[in-house]
């Protein structure tokens, strides 16, 4: 009975992460609240915790690296019309070729990252839940 008590908890502890959906830093803060709270109870736990720790930090960073690229394309459209020259009052929103296919691929990207992120702790949760040790891929080891 123990034994599924420790998987039940590795479980909550990865699927956690879904809270980043009701406030921000949710997908950081509930995981490393449940690590915090369950890692003195097994050496699973405390696996399982610092890897979907790790991996919501590493995925924020992504999300947010995805981001700062997305930052020249739109400010590109904005001021495309106006060589060097900002003229405020007809300042507008200029949309053509180069743009929407800036706009195409950073929101491509973004997508697939966040549709791999959602995907990957459904399937952590799930491994955690038999009692396998699950690593994410492409995680950055902030806590070791």
């Amino acid at each position: 009975m123990k034994q599924n008590k420790e998987n039940t908890n590795a479980f909550l502890i990865h699927i956690s992460a879904f809270a980043g959906f009701m406030f921000p830093f949710g997908n950081i803060i509930t995981p490393l609240i449940a690590w915090q709270t369950l890692k003195d109870r097994s050496l699973f736990l405390d696996e399982q915790g610092k890897e979907a720790v790790n991996f919501n930090i590493s995925y924020t960073l992504y999300a947010f690296l995805i981001s700062i690229l997305f930052i020249p394309f739109a400010l590109g459209s904005f001021f495309n019309r106006h060589n060097n020259f900002v003229n405020i009052r007809n300042l507008d929103f200029d949309i053509d070729m180069h743009n929407i296919f800036g706009f195409i691929g950073i929101g491509s990207v973004a997508g697939i990252i966040y549709i791999v992120g959602v995907a990957l702790v459904i399937i952590a949760s799930l491994k955690a839940k038999e009692g396998e040790n699950y690593k994410y891929p492409f995680t950055i080891k902030f806590i070791k």
